[in-house]
């Protein structure tokens, strides 16, 4: 298979970009009249390049034509490579001119890329996002949207499914949690039990049973989860990452894990209502 990229041949020094005005051409566009762009990506027996594949569909949105060439073994993917001096594939070229892997290709067309590291909140969202549609799930299934239980179940859902992101690597989660909670700076042990601790409070009030374990667990794991974040962000003024959805997060340390830790409170003090009246 040629591995010489396919350039359309040119007299600008600009690539060419799709059509974005409607005025230009009553016509709709055929695959032919179309600007073109030509991509090569990994295409093997045990490996399918995921940008290659993005970076097609990316050119296809935006109106090209994609010239798509596979690099089918090790060999001629390395081939390539030297040609073109780059370290990576996939790689596209337009016009006349190389674009780079699927990073660059967003920003040649303005999309953004997120940096390694970037703060995000998206992960909470999720959360909370999920949490909610299933606790009015249930609260449907049960013959009320909006009431009590509801609410409860949206808390105990979060807490459950917070434990979960963090039990999907507890070392990681732990040596995170270390660097801001006061009990597990004192008794490491504690940064391992926290997430089950988490999980088996939520379970429980999603059940509705066994409150006599659940309650005093969320109250002891919240209240000093809140104190440790408030010290660290507000006292300290440290800027941290939060362990709040597992290792690795790049949720800042502040607001969403005070809030999860005060939510944890907030239930285990709410759910005494079920003892006391």
């Amino acid at each position: 298979m040629a591995i010489e990229p396919v350039i359309p041949e040119s007299t600008h020094t600009e690539p060419d970009k799709p059509r974005t005005s409607t005025t230009e051409s009553s016509e709709p566009q055929t695959a032919d009249s179309r600007a073109k762009a030509t991509v090569y990506r990994m295409v093997m027996k045990k490996h399918l390049c995921p940008f290659g594949l993005k970076s097609v569909d990316l050119l296809e949105r935006q109106g090209y034509n994609v010239d798509d060439n596979w690099l089918t073994t090790r060999e001629e993917t390395d081939a390539f490579k030297e040609k073109h001096n780059v370290d990576t594939t996939p790689q596209t070229f337009i016009g006349q001119k190389r674009i780079g892997g699927y990073d660059e290709l967003r920003r040649y067309f303005g999309k953004k890329v997120k940096a390694e590291g970037e703060t995000s909140y998206q992960p909470v969202l999720a959360v909370f996002g999920v949490s909610a549609l299933l606790a009015l799930a249930v609260g449907w299934m049960l013959g009320g949207l909006f009431t009590i239980r509801t609410a409860e179940l949206f808390i105990a859902f979060s807490m459950s499914i917070l434990a979960l992101l963090k039990l999907q690597d507890v070392e990681s989660f732990s040596t995170m949690f270390l660097n801001y909670d006061l009990l597990a700076q004192r008794h490491v042990r504690y940064s391992y039990l926290y997430p089950f601790g988490e999980l088996l409070a939520g379970v429980l009030m999603v059940a509705g049973a066994l409150l006599w374990i659940a309650i005093p667990v969320a109250l002891f794991i919240g209240t000093i989860g809140a104190v440790s974040v408030f010290k660290a962000v507000y006292i300290d003024r440290r800027e941290l990452k939060c362990a709040c959805v597992g290792g690795g997060s790049s949720v800042p340390l502040g607001f969403v894990s005070l809030t999860e830790n005060l939510m944890m409170m907030g239930m285990g003090v709410w759910m005494l209502r079920y003892y006391f009246g």
